[in-house]
């Protein structure tokens, strides 16, 4: 059906690679080889999938005609006129109330954290989003949702450091993609995102600057923590520190030096130095954790 090609490129399948925080849990509980575990962490990663391209749906929705305006966001399928809003309407609700049955299903917990990210988003969409700082606080708080949602999958109790981390990750990756916003549309930049106006590059760069040091310091204390050692069986984590600052570093490269950050999940896939850095950082976890 002619349809279903514009509705899939409205749930953007590019974007689905945020949810693999719902693998954290799994991962760092050292479950990752239970094949039970890996399944039900399968499943909620397919739900979160599908409950983001949800999302996704209703913010091109409510946002097709500021999106008419950007030079990029023009060629979505809902602003372009490819899907038409009665049809993205009867799209969202279908698969917000699948995935919700879906969540219910694998754990009636899930549901309610899949009801909050949904809640949430929604209300970025038509309040939050116009509120200075806490536009991307509510897009932090869909990340550490996911976190949540992977905890819950494996029956896991979450790491508050694994929390923190998390938020201030997000938190790092939103500013950043404010500020390209900010330099990439300069005096149209409020036209398109009203918010916009209530930034100004120099407090950006001081938001990025205090998010940075405090993942940073977060991070380290994490690997250093004692009673991280010994729940995790190794003391070697500090050595996947250097990783972390590296992936830092270039992304801040990046946003300024390049001006790109607008799609952090591009970024990912078509910076090598950073993708290589992401490869060599899962691998040293996962040896640490479980080749010991």
């Amino acid at each position: 059906m002619p349809i279903i090609e514009p509705i899939v490129r409205s749930l953007r399948p590019g974007q689905w690679v945020k949810n693999v925080l719902v693998f954290a849990p799994l991962i760092f509980a050292q479950q990752a080889l239970d094949p039970r575990a890996l399944v039900r962490s399968l499943a909620a990663f397919a739900i979160f999938c599908l409950a983001s391209g949800t999302v996704y749906l209703v913010n091109d929705l409510l946002d097709r005609a500021s999106d008419r305006e950007h030079p990029i966001k023009r060629r979505r399928p809902i602003a372009s006129g490819a899907l038409s809003p009665a049809a993205a309407t009867v799209a969202a609700a279908l698969l917000g109330a699948g995935t919700l049955l879906a969540a219910a299903t694998l754990d009636p917990r899930l549901t309610l954290v899949l009801g909050t990210y949904l809640v949430v988003n929604l209300a970025y969409s038509r309040t939050l989003k116009h509120m200075v700082i806490l536009d991307v606080m509510t897009v932090a708080a869909g990340f550490v949702l996911r976190v949540v949602a992977g905890g819950i999958a494996v029956g896991v109790t979450l790491s508050s450091w694994l929390l923190l981390c998390t938020s201030l990750l997000a938190l790092f990756l939103g500013f950043g993609k404010r500020r390209h916003e900010l330099v990439l549309l300069e005096v149209n930049a409020s036209s398109h995102r009203p918010i916009l106006s209530e930034y100004s590059p120099y407090f950006l760069d001081q938001l990025i600057g205090v998010v940075t040091t405090s993942t940073l310091v977060s991070y380290a204390l994490y690997t250093m923590d004692p009673l991280v050692h010994q729940k995790l069986g190794t003391p070697y984590l500090p050595l996947t520190i250097p990783f972390v600052l590296y992936g830092i570093f270039r992304y801040l490269y990046l946003v300024h030096q390049k001006q790109e950050g607008g799609d952090p999940t591009q970024i990912v896939f078509t910076d090598r130095p950073l993708l290589v850095n992401i490869v060599l950082w899962v691998a040293t976890v996962f040896i640490m954790l479980y080749l010991r």
